[in-house]
């Protein structure tokens, strides 16, 4: 059977993912910061799909714990064929803030961590010449609203720049670029979302779902839905002015609803 590690596995688009790759078969790794929430993840899913699950306690924001990741990624004797770097949170800290710290753990977990366990895993594979390496990325990475943009950004550039190292190996290299999720992600960042258009939402295991298909065809970048594949495509051919503009637009109404 497959192995595939997931971080951030527990909650959100890491347990949809999770529950996917588990309706497919793959044994789990499953990484998470909460111990008790990994061992009653991990109990449902064996439970419900008979699989076998490992959990790994770890902060990726500690440079220990993303080490000790990226050793089991290493590890020859137990081969992960599927690495999903999911872990992340919202980063809503403007850059004129005096305290720093928001942007530090944002971008350790989501840059720092990703580039590192993407190496890892890509080291260990390309020896096998074979393996997938799946880089949670976000149409937010299109638009310029603040570090999480900026953040996502990077990871769809970084997701690219290793396919094109790795082209050839094996090693299949896949970026998804989710656009607005149904999960808690917004509610612990405070945004509640009544601004944004019902139809504008996507669930988490359509999201995990359509995600994988595009991993099994071999894309580079998943874009699980129509609509934002159309939004994906504005955004890359309307000239930067307009896209500031649009990012002003949004970030305003978020303001608004906060204040509400």
């Amino acid at each position: 059977m497959l192995t595939a590690l997931v971080t951030g596995g527990t909650s959100g688009l890491g347990a949809a993912f999770a529950r996917s790759l588990a309706r497919k078969g793959f044994n789990l790794i499953l990484v998470a910061r909460n111990e008790n929430r990994l061992r009653e993840v991990s109990e449902a899913l064996t439970g419900e799909h008979g699989i076998h699950v490992d959990v790994m306690a770890a902060d990726l924001s500690d440079r220990h714990d993303v080490e000790r990741v990226a050793q089991r990624l290493a590890d020859t004797t137990r081969p992960v064929d599927l690495l999903i770097n999911n872990a992340g949170f919202s980063v809503g800290t403007p850059f004129l803030a005096e305290d720093f710290s928001p942007h530090d753990a944002g971008m350790d977990v989501m840059c720092r961590a990703v580039a590192l366990l993407s190496g890892a895993a890509g080291r260990s594979m390309t020896e096998r010449g074979t393996g997938w390496i799946v880089n949670i990325a976000s149409i937010a990475g299109c638009v310029t609203m603040g570090e999480y943009s900026a953040i996502k950004a990077y990871v769809t550039s970084m997701t690219e720049s290793l396919a094109v190292e790795l082209h050839g190996t094996g090693v299949q290299v896949t970026a998804v670029l989710p656009g607005w999720v149904r999960t808690e992600f917004h509610s612990r960042a405070g945004i509640a979302g009544s601004s944004i258009p019902n139809f504008m939402w996507l669930t988490a295991d359509v999201v995990a779902d359509k995600a994988l298909d595009d991993v099994a065809r071999g894309k580079i970048l998943s874009i699980p839905a129509a609509r934002y594949k159309a939004v994906y495509t504005a955004l890359r051919h309307l000239p930067r002015p307009a896209v500031r503009w649009i990012s002003r637009q949004v970030s305003g109404a978020r303001k608004r609803e906060k204040a509400a």
